[in-house]
């Protein structure tokens, strides 16, 4: 029974023509869209390593999550170029099973390393705010260490069994495709292991996250009524502003594809699906895994709001831009009287007085 189950779907999957009927549009769209998200994950993420490298001697629990999110987002942008030379041959992987491997691995490793790593970013800030005492020693850099490196263990136990899956599949126009869902569809029991992939992978953090968020308001918003001052709270606006990014990236990226991938699933225990619906998948698989790989571009927001440094050295860099475009267009404009000149170096002495005084306040702020 299972085995014709089994070569029934293998079957339907060989002689089904059509997946890659859209491979005129995605070879131009995917490359242009995954060149995007290299150049900006690059950038934004090199910028976070640079921040937080120089401070890891004076390192919290809360930089300690974001530089290993830093770390597996800077893995996965390096592997893009793959992709976005598979993506412009039209779905062809000529560079052989094992870079297929390599590439389909690190993919997998960021996307559930990111998962984990945001999960945690909400709850600390959660304890940080909602239960500073009780549970403070899960946030000491010592524990949370720990607790990195349980994450790495966690993820790799998710994704190393990918290695003994062959990963390539020969087409028979002459492509060879790599990491597609049809090139897995033939792997024994697929539906009952991706449902649990997605529960273990994305329901269960998800509903954590949701859950701190949905506590931490509620808590700040009761003790708002009775001190005004609440509100003004470094602390507090720094925990919302975490806990809202990785909400909304988790909504924005994460959720499409395993939604997406969780209903195909469920369906395929029902009864098997027909080639217009494994057509219909393969096509919204190649969409909302394009919005997942967009998480290593919007989780530099959430350094943004987790490390004080990586909000100044960007204000910093925007600053000198603007000053840098403002002295160019002082230089070039002929009206520029000499008062001018000198009530613009008055006010920009007076800027960096403030900063400074700033900068030493934020210095001793969480």
């Amino acid at each position: 029974m299972g085995s014709a189950a089994a070569t029934t779907t293998v079957n339907s999957t060989s002689n089904c023509t059509t997946l890659y009927a859209h491979r005129e549009y995605a070879k131009i769209l995917m490359p242009l869209f995954y060149s995007l998200v290299f150049f900006v994950g690059l950038f934004g993420n090199c910028l976070a390593l640079h921040v937080i490298r120089p401070n890891l001697k004076k390192i919290n629990s809360t930089t300690l999550y974001s530089l290993n999110l830093v770390i597996s987002d800077i893995l996965f942008t390096l592997s893009l170029p793959l992709r976005i030379i598979y993506y412009a041959l039209g779905f062809h992987w000529p560079l052989g099973e094992a870079l297929c491997k390599i590439s389909g691995l690190i993919f997998y490793i960021n996307t559930y390393a990111g998962v984990n790593f945001m999960t945690c970013l909400s709850v600390d800030r959660f304890i940080a705010v909602v239960l500073p005492l009780r549970f403070a020693r899960l946030r000491k850099v010592s524990n949370v260490r720990y607790i990195c490196v349980g994450v790495w263990l966690l993820v790799l136990g998710q994704t190393l069994p990918l290695l003994y899956i062959n990963m390539c599949h020969n087409e028979p126009d002459g492509y060879i495709t790599c990491m597609e869902y049809p090139n897995l569809d033939k792997v024994p029991h697929i539906a009952t292991t991706l449902i649990g992939a997605v529960g273990l992978g994305y329901v269960i953090p998800v509903v954590t996250i949701l859950v701190c968020y949905s506590v931490l308001c509620s808590k700040l918003h009761l003790t708002a009524k009775n001190n005004h001052l609440t509100e003004k709270s470094g602390r507090s606006r720094k925990a919302i502003g975490v806990i809202c990014c990785v909400s909304v990236v988790f909504i924005v990226c994460f959720s499409p594809y395993h939604i997406d991938l969780l209903q195909y699933m469920i369906r395929k225990l029902v009864s098997e699906p027909d080639c217009s619906q494994l057509t219909a998948f393969q096509v919204s698989l190649h969409i909302t895994v394009c919005l997942m790989n967009l998480n290593s571009c919007l989780d530099p927001f959430i350094y943004f709001f987790a490390c004080k440094g990586y909000k100044r050295k960007l204000l910093k860099i925007l600053k000198v831009h603007v000053s840098m475009s403002f002295s160019s267009a002082v230089r070039v404009s002929p009206e520029g009287s000499s008062k001018d000149f000198l009530d613009g170096n008055k006010i920009q002495l007076n800027s960096s007085v403030m900063g400074t005084v700033t900068e030493r306040r934020s210095h001793y702020h969480d």
